[in-house]
């Protein structure tokens, strides 16, 4: 039994007349009569009662017009669930995110992909940048928000790639008595003398090296202490333990007893999306990096960091 077969018997179910359901399927009737037989020697019994006046279902007719019905209704719903999916208006996305995505491009992202996919269910997990990689390469999130960090070639793993969405600057965040805190900017070399409130970089390897990068030369921190999540670094700050170098959107956490100066020479700290690269391109994973790129442009401003184009 095929389906087209069970499609030429519920259209001849339905106008009860073989020319009329020959046109709605767009063929001549002979070979639509031809399938029907097919239908009725496969199934064993005769599912219309013909005559040179009238077609009617007999009782098995109309039992398998009933049953063809769901069948074939949901065949559709398949195949219009399977398109959705391709064409990224249904299914599943799993995103990690840096806790400082929070602060800048994140939450216009959730409400522009909302928006536009409704049926498709996102799911964001906070994770550091190399946790993510990780989870990239096993294939437990489907796209990440990390920061300053670009993937490490592997022999075994999927190949991964990056755009940037959004930079901003690095500045500094000084207990608000410290003698720096007023100042406009402060150089590496004034800040490397203060103790320093750092990140592991097994976790955050590329945020890591941009910091020093931008230390350059100015000598090694003293590092005090190493914490994962920013808000933790500022519990430090405030507690007068010393500084941390952070993105400037950590503005929008800091109490009134942490002071926030940009670094002189305005360097950078760079937020990208990270996703597998495969044949079949996720639409879905365009969508959100599609969203991505209209929140950061929502973002750019004179006072605020702007967004670069991959």
């Amino acid at each position: 039994m095929e389906l087209r077969q069970l499609r030429y018997f519920l259209a001849v179910a339905d106008e009860l007349h073989f020319g009329r359901a020959a046109q709605k399927l767009h063929m001549s009737q002979p070979p639509l009569s031809v399938q029907v037989g097919r239908l009725e020697r496969e199934v064993g019994t005769p599912l219309f009662e013909r005559s040179t006046r009238r077609v009617a279902l007999t009782p098995a007719g109309r039992h398998l017009q009933e049953r063809a019905r769901r069948i074939v209704d949901e065949v559709d719903a398949v195949r219009a669930e399977m398109r959705d999916y391709v064409d990224g208006l249904a299914g599943h996305l799993t995103a990690g995110f840096v806790s400082s995505a929070n602060y800048t491009v994140l939450p216009e992202v959730v409400q522009l992909f909302r928006a536009r996919r409704p049926n498709v269910n996102l799911t964001l997990v906070p994770l550091t940048s190399g946790e993510q990689f990780d989870r990239l390469r096993d294939g437990t999130i489907d796209i990440g928000l990390v920061r300053d960090e670009i993937p490490r070639a592997g022999r075994s793993s999927p190949v991964l790639t990056t755009e940037v969405v959004f930079e901003e600057r690095l500045v500094a965040c000084l207990p608000v008595a410290h003698p720096l805190a007023g100042r406009d900017e402060v150089t590496a070399a004034e800040i490397i003398q203060v103790p320093m409130i750092a990140y592991p970089r097994s976790l955050m390897p590329g945020y890591v090296d941009r910091v020093t990068e931008v230390l350059g030369g100015a000598g090694v921190p003293r590092v005090i202490e190493e914490v994962v999540h920013q808000e933790t670094a500022l519990g430090f700050v405030a507690a007068g333990l010393g500084t941390s170098i952070l993105p400037e959107s950590v503005r929008q956490l800091v109490p009134p007893s942490i002071a926030v100066v940009p670094l002189a020479g305005s360097p950078v700290t760079r937020l990208l999306a990270a996703y597998p690269v495969k044949e079949d391109e996720s639409a879905v994973v365009a969508a959100f990096i599609a969203c991505l790129q209209d929140a950061a442009g929502a973002l750019a401003s004179p006072e605020r960091a702007a967004p670069l184009s991959a």
